[in-house]
């Protein structure tokens, strides 16, 4: 487990969920499987969460090497319901993120015969009028594998990966959806620099501040670790053992790609990805002390570990994740050739017996 040193000391409630020992009879968190996803299993696609509903769009199932453009809607209440399809080509590693009660969907990799190419447009959601809008071209250029995050009123978008030109990506630009057309996405890089270049990483939000991590880079899981307050991009601990503060245990098994990451009550969670093979751990980040806690010691309960499923659930890459700051799901996906349809609910707060 990872612990601070003596000297200081966790919150209680943290300390009594995370500390195990060989006579202990649970792991920490309790995964709970809910009504799955009611189309085809997929990997790849992209969400975004508007008030108490997470929304699905597009995704890859490779059997048949078909990129999907249907929209889903999952209300919370364990209820689907199929929408307006995006009317565009289907594509997978696409970015999603939600603005001011609107959904967009933007780059990814759309099929081109029997190749994938890279692309740039942008479309905007209507729940109301279930309605699709095209916006402004991603202005940084077409990708795929990039991440997105929204805090001060904006969304921002950036790194990524496009093996036609330059491979990963670091940069980052700034969309208003309000702005005049040709005008809607602006370069932003903060000041302070800020994460390495990388692709298939992920990103969450607490107290509108952004936190970038994970994603890899030439075949290498990255464990920089940056948060971003709208204006100066600032460096965390890294999520690897790679330095000698001596102020807190940091055996951590977080660096991966293909990950999802969602926020429930101010603490942020990653969950499957990819590491040196498909996982199903899970790690939880607190940021008031710039601490994470984890499966080192295989005690947070994996997702192989399914509460109310015997028969648990596979380790994945390539899922979605939903979250409302209150809960988080975590859904589809792939293990090799197998794409998952199934969807779980992480209550981080309960136990699970072994």
């Amino acid at each position: 487990m990872n612990r601070l040193l003596l000297g200081m000391m966790l919150p209680l409630v943290l300390l009594a969920g995370s500390s195990c020992t060989d006579d202990d009879e649970y792991t920490q968190g309790q995964w709970m499987k809910r009504s799955g996803f009611e189309a085809e299993p997929r990997a790849y696609a992209c969400s975004f969460t508007i008030d108490e509903k997470g929304y699905l769009c597009g995704g890859f199932r490779g059997a048949n090497k078909e990129y999907m453009n249907d929209l889903w809607v999952y209300d919370m209440n364990n209820n689907w319901e199929q929408l307006a399809n995006m009317p565009t080509v289907g594509r997978k590693y696409a970015t999603g993120f939600a603005l001011n009660g609107k959904g967009y969907v933007t780059t990814g990799s759309v099929k081109d015969g029997s190749y994938s190419n890279y692309v740039a447009d942008t479309w905007e959601y209507d729940p109301v009028s279930d309605s699709w809008t095209q916006k402004d071209d991603y202005k940084g250029g077409p990708r795929d594998g990039a991440l997105a995050f929204v805090i001060g009123g904006y969304a921002y978008v950036g790194t990524g990966y496009n093996e036609d030109t330059q491979g990963s990506y670091k940069d980052f630009y700034r969309f208003d959806p309000n702005a005049a057309a040709g005008s809607q996405w602006t370069k932003d890089a903060g000041n302070g620099g800020g994460p390495e270049k990388r692709a298939y990483g992920t990103a969450f939000v607490i107290d509108d501040v952004a936190y970038v991590c994970c994603g890899t880079d030439n075949s290498t899981n990255l464990s920089d670790f940056w948060k971003f307050d709208g204006t100066t991009w600032t460096q965390l601990r890294d999520i690897a053992n790679t330095n000698s503060d001596e102020d807190y245990d940091d055996d951590y098994a977080i660096a991966r790609y293909s990950t999802v990451s969602f926020v429930i009550d101010g603490y942020a969670y990653i969950a499957t990805g990819y590491r040196s093979g498909v996982t199903a751990d899970y790690w939880k980040y607190d940021p008031n002390q710039d601490l994470w806690y984890g499966d080192s010691d295989d005690d947070f309960t994996p997702l192989t570990d399914v509460h109310n499923n015997y028969s648990g659930a596979s380790s994945r890459d390539g899922a979605v994740s939903f979250s409302n700051g209150k809960r988080g799901f975590v859904l589809t996906g792939q293990s090799g050739g197998s794409y998952f349809d199934d969807v779980y609910e992480l209550l981080p707060d309960e136990q699970e017996d072994v």
